[in-house]
């Protein structure tokens, strides 16, 4: 599976939703938008989403999302299947003020261990060495050796996706099951079940609105008339104190 459908900047809205008002709202959401190639294959209309997010030792990115810093990011390794020959993106995700800018190389599965370890970016690494890719590769590894960032936890959760065919303007995504586990920072494996989860947000489906542009007319049809209200919904964040409260990860200025 290649899912890269990149929005390279973007604004969302996120908000949480009950499993009824996300069956209800589908017909409306799919008389504008397609559902995507890959959930059209699969009987539940999702696919999984697995993502290793990384952060320093004193959790720098967790706490300057939880301080609501204007200008932050998040440091990730998504993939979406197992198997040896399946690419893995490694994906920087930052937001100024309201705006949403990513980046993310995709780079062989046996490479990825090397990146983390503070192996130099190289086109080797690359599944299209590109310019494009490898600059994004460049800024990863930049980064990483920065915070001395190394993998906290594992993040899992089913995506049902709508987009247009033509282009990536607008997009609409509902999360399900949304799961966390910690992981050791080393040997980096590419699980796609989890030992111990921790449920994220229980029950709760979470809606994003994704656009790159202007805020289109039905997405605001959309707020109104299922009353939705914007909300916080930080998988990586949320996922650690939902940890720290099971005991299964210290969040050592608690």
């Amino acid at each position: 599976m290649n899912l890269d459908k990149l929005q390279r900047q973007r604004f969302e809205f996120k908000y949480r939703v009950s499993e009824h008002k996300a069956q209800v709202m589908r017909p409306f959401i799919e008389s504008f938008l397609n559902i995507d190639a890959y959930g059209v294959l699969q009987s539940d209309l999702s696919y999984p989403v697995h993502s290793i997010y990384l952060d320093s030792p004193s959790l720098k990115t967790y706490t300057d999302t939880l301080n609501g810093n204007r200008n932050r990011y998040k440091m990730r390794v998504r993939y979406y299947e197992n198997g040896d020959d399946t690419p893995v993106y490694l994906e920087i995700k930052r937001r100024y003020d309201k705006v949403i800018a990513k980046k993310r190389a995709i780079v062989y599965r046996e490479a990825v261990q090397r990146i983390l370890d503070g192996a130099f970016a190289s086109p080797d690494f690359l599944v299209d060495p590109s310019p494009d890719q490898i600059e994004a590769l460049e800024y990863f590894c930049n980064i990483r050796t920065r915070l001395d960032a190394q993998p906290k936890t594992h993040i899992a959760y089913r995506r049902e996706a709508y987009e247009n065919d033509n282009n990536n303007a607008v997009r609409v995504t509902f999360d399900r099951q949304v799961v966390t586990e910690a992981i050791p920072a080393r040997p980096l494996e590419f699980r796609t079940i989890t030992d111990n989860p921790v449920s994220v947000f229980g029950s709760e489906v979470i809606l994003e609105l994704k656009f790159t542009n202007r805020f289109p007319a039905w997405f605001k049809d959309v707020v109104q008339s299922y009353g939705l209200r914007q909300e916080s919904a930080a998988k990586y964040v949320d996922g650690l104190i939902r940890l720290h409260q099971n005991h299964q990860f210290s969040l050592n200025y608690w």
